[in-house]
């Protein structure tokens, strides 16, 4: 990457710079510990469902922590909403600290409270730290914060568009007090919000020793050189990618209706915009994003992706715009309901800001190597509330969601239980340390095979699990569901990868009666069971593609089943396990004849010479001007003119979307549409789609220069 850093600043030698620049990511790391040490809840201290970050003196990002990324813009728009509402009434002043939790002002859902500190210095305001974590309850219609049962934002409990917890230095206990008394464990909450506190506290304490060593003009000039180096860095990186139009789509099933959320980003030059103009509108449900959650949920994706090795401030922001249309899904207008906002269309977002990432790395000779398909394409929320043993009140999320699974990559495959995303340190709560919080028993955690979508390279699996009630103070506790996937796979695959399976959620009866509880609030008496299975993450690449070895690997490892072995990767096992090579070889073979509806005579990959012009894992653009053309690199076959979209050039077929392996038995209405070579029935690309909607078209303008 090549650029023109900004200087340093005047004074500051390259060494000094460095150990400054240390040190305030260790001011945020120290406050995490303190945050976690402090507070009692597992979805903070085991989940990490939290976040730390400093800002400068104008709200902007100076500094970004781990957590859940989405956090670090939007907490800088309250940052900066404090800065033009309370400057000149009430006054900020030092050792004050602020709530807010509003999303339309700028947070993400009501139980995410951002607490902000301001910094001083001799009196003079420096800059500011700010934190959130998922509050234990913030008085809503439904437990716990996420509420399906609210058909506003006015039944989504307690929110502020800032409120003035601690002045100058002193609690202000009646305010406090105002606050606890709306939610249903103020206990638990107060809890939550002296953790919150405490990680401030020691932000600020770490900034001011930071400051007597170095001199406040010294390390405010460190931040700025740092924003600026991070957004010269960002636009560098940008300008290395083809400049083009990539166009997705994902689908979101509620309960008796899918809706949809459409993305066009583009790429030009050294800025990306992402147009999400002819999404669905809002819902009567709280799935939906305000403004400020989709921005964060488009910015999160783009931190350890595009900026895996570039300090996370504002900089890497600056580049980046985004079209949102008002009452939409993606910025829905108030009051709509947002509450389940970061588990729905926040998450929405974030797989296609992914997958709009991946897809331009697989048009880059430079960082083809770097696409990846999606990660854990859809959380189950799950909140417990009843009376334990003692008939105290309990209200608790559980983390198991956080598990996740890592998105096939285009040279490995994803991890399983990897994660997600937009939150590099995610967790989930050991069962025990759960069990001790609440009044259930696990059942079984256990890995899902075939939940990992296929591909040349197998998308990362997830796992299931069941809780029961277990020493309850009434018999039974109440269990609030909200999760998307059901109809859908949210996971999908890139380059010809397929989805991972769909997510199943289910109350099982001592009697054996099944109730899908998808939405809404249910009993769980200490005789039944609550069943949850995740979905896996998305393939990469052809599944004929994979080494053979490998699925037999996957077989023997209880990953993959010796029927989706043998009718998604064409690999016959023999009684051993071992690969049956002319079998195999056979079965591929036919595979690639039911693509095409005839025989296919080429079987093995040719040596097509790289044009630098990649469209993917199995295409390039090759010649020049008019005479451009698209070819595929499997076995060298020419598709047609480059000006014709290559998807309209394919063999294309549609198929139910349980073809692409076990546990994806999706409503009725989706389909996978597969894209194939013409000549060797290589799988290019596929997409799970309504049967109605248009095939997703690429439009890449220009390759940068070798």
């Amino acid at each position: 990457m090549t650029m023109n850093m900004p200087a340093l600043p005047g004074g500051v030698d390259a060494v000094t710079f460095e150990i400054i620049r240390h040190r305030l990511n260790q001011v945020i790391d120290e406050a995490i510990v303190a945050l976690e040490n402090v507070s009692g809840s597992p979805v903070t201290n085991e989940g990490h469902d939290m976040m730390v970050s400093l800002y400068g003196p104008d709200g902007g990002l100076a500094v970004g922590g781990v957590g859940f990324l989405h956090h670090l813009t939007s907490a800088a728009q309250a940052v900066k909403h404090l800065i033009a509402n309370f400057t000149d009434d009430p006054g900020i002043f030092e050792d004050d600290v602020y709530m807010l939790n509003d999303p339309y002002t700028a947070a993400l859902h009501p139980p995410d409270v951002y607490i902000v500190s301001p910094i001083h210095v001799d009196g003079a305001l420096t800059g500011f730290v700010a934190n959130f974590v998922h509050v234990t309850d913030i008085g809503a219609i439904d437990p716990g914060g996420f509420s399906p049962n609210a058909r506003d934002t006015f039944q989504e409990g307690f929110v502020t568009q800032g409120l003035k917890l601690v002045e100058r230095g002193k609690p202000r206990r009646d305010v406090i007090a105002t606050f606890l008394r709306n939610v249903r464990d103020p206990d638990m909450t107060a809890l939550d919000l002296r953790s919150q506190f405490a990680a401030n506290h020691v932000a600020k304490e770490r900034m001011r020793r930071l400051y007597a060593d170095y001199g406040v003009q010294t390390i405010a000039a460190v931040q700025r050189a740092l924003v600026a180096r991070s957004e010269a860095r960002m636009r560098a990186r940008l300008a290395e990618l083809p400049d083009g139009t990539w166009r997705l789509r994902q689908y979101v099933d509620m309960p008796g209706r899918i809706s949809r959320v459409e993305l066009a980003a583009t790429k030009q030059g050294d800025t990306l915009t992402y147009d999400f103009s002819g999404t669905d509108e809002q819902l009567p449900f709280g799935i939906n994003d305000s403004f400020w959650a989709s921005w964060g949920a488009m910015c999160a994706p783009v931190f350890p992706l595009l900026a895996w090795d570039i300090p996370w401030n504002e900089g890497l922001t600056r580049p980046l715009r985004i079209v949102a249309p008002e009452g939409t899904l993606v910025n829905a207008r108030r009051p709509a309901p947002v509450s389940i906002a970061t588990t729905g269309i926040v998450q929405i977002v974030n797989n296609l800001s992914v997958l709009a990432i991946a897809r331009m790395f697989g048009a880059s000779m430079k960082y083809r190597d770097r696409a990846t398909a999606v990660w854990h394409g859809s959380h189950i929320s799950i909140t417990l509330n009843g009376l334990n043993r003692e008939r105290e009140y309990f209200v608790t999320n559980l983390t198991d969601s956080f598990a996740g699974a890592g998105g096939a990559r285009a040279r490995a495959d994803g991890v399983d239980m990897g994660g997600e995303i937009p939150n590099v340190v995610s967790r989930w709560a050991n069962a025990e340390t759960q069990e001790l919080h609440t009044p259930i028993r696990y059942v079984y955690r256990r890995v899902v095979p075939d939940s990992g979508g296929p591909g040349k390279y197998r998308g990362g699996v997830s796992h299931e699990f069941a809780i029961a009630p277990h020493g309850t103070g009434t018999g039974a506790i109440s269990i609030i569901m909200r999760a998307k996937g059901l109809a859908v796979p949210m996971s999908l695959g890139i380059f010809g990868g397929l989805p991972g399976c769909l997510v199943d959620t289910a109350i099982r009866r001592v009697d054996g009666t099944r109730i899908t509880d998808q939405w809404g609030s249910f009993e769980l008496a200490e005789t039944d069971m609550q069943t949850i299975r995740f979905g896996g993450s998305g393939g990469y690449g052809d599944p004929l593609d994979r080494d053979a070895a490998l699925v037999a690997a996957d077989v023997a490892r209880k990953l993959v089943g010796a029927d989706a072995a043998r009718d998604i990767y064409g690999v016959v096992l023999d009684a051993a396990g071992g690969v049956d090579a002319a079998a195999s070889a056979a079965r591929r073979a036919e595979i690639r004849a039911s693509r095409l509806g005839r025989p296919v005579a080429v079987t093995e990959r040719a040596a097509v010479p790289e044009s630098g012009r990649p469209l993917g894992e199995y295409l390039q653009q090759c010649g020049d001007g008019n005479d451009a053309w698209i070819q595929c690199t499997w076995c060298g076959e020419r598709l047609g003119a480059a000006d014709t979209p290559w998807k309209l050039q394919s063999q294309r077929r549609e198929r139910p979307a349980s073809d692409a392996g076990p546990q994806r038995d999706a409503a009725s209405a989706i389909v996978l549409r597969e894209f194939c070579c013409p000549g060797c029935a290589t799988l290019l690309d596929t997409e799970v789609t309504l049967a109605a909607d248009a095939p997703l078209i690429d439009e890449i303008r220009r390759w940068p220069a070798a």
